[in-house]
């Protein structure tokens, strides 16, 4: 298995989401590294970020953004990490597709840079990368290799530390609206999917979200 570390950014110089790059666009806000991001079934997309700077305009920017559905922030003393539900464009969707059709795996976080551009580590099998590389090519985005090369599992990633048991909990509360604002699912509703108890759902909850800030604080 080997990993490849790509720069990505849109042919058209701007960032990839049009609220992206109103936070590029803001001098008194900085964005750090996204930590999470998923395509729901619906089309919508979800992501987990973390920026820093003035918050209040930050949460200006997200507010008054046609493109997001719903929004929180978990404050810290100099930074902050934001959830976002927001509607994806044809060149953001084109990029997510990586993660879902060509075979490969894409490793969390997505750093982000200054001007908007992203780096993104792949992971799969060798033949997976000739064969994406050597089709791929787009007119939304433009990508460079920064480096590849054999790939060792890092046991404190974020997705891997979950067991098979709790990632299936955690996508099914994603699928069911469990962290929508209102709050869309019970413990009953993910219980019934998963077919085990309201209680041991919450018990594995807790256990997945005590993994995930603990790896946000990190």
């Amino acid at each position: 298995m080997r990993y490849v570390k790509v720069r990505t950014a849109p042919a058209d110089g701007q960032a990839f989401h049009p609220l992206g790059q109103a936070l590029v666009e803001e001098s008194s806000v900085e964005r750090g590294n996204i930590t999470w991001v998923e395509m729901l079934d619906d089309g919508t997309a979800i992501l987990i970020g973390k920026a820093w700077g003035d918050e209040s305009r930050y949460r200006e920017i997200l507010r008054e953004s046609p493109y997001v559905l719903d929004f929180n922030v978990t404050s810290g003393e100099d930074q902050w990490y934001s959830y976002t539900h927001f509607e994806p464009t044809d060149t953001t969707q084109e990029m997510l597709a990586t993660k879902y059709e060509s075979g490969l795996v894409m490793e969390m976080p997505i750093i982000v840079n200054p001007d908007g551009s992203m780096e993104v580590t792949l992971v799969g099998p060798e033949e997976t990368f000739q064969q994406e590389f050597e089709e791929s090519g787009s007119d939304g985005y433009k990508f460079e290799i920064i480096e590849t090369g054999p790939y060792h599992p890092d046991l404190n990633d974020l997705y891997v530390s979950l067991t098979g048991r709790q990632r299936e909990v955690l996508d099914t509360a994603l699928e069911l609206g469990y962290y929508e604002t209102p709050r869309e699912a019970t413990h009953e509703d993910i219980a019934q999917v998963v077919d085990i108890s309201p209680s041991t759902v919450g018990e594995h909850l807790q256990k997945i979200e005590a993994c995930v800030f603990g790896q946000l604080g990190d």
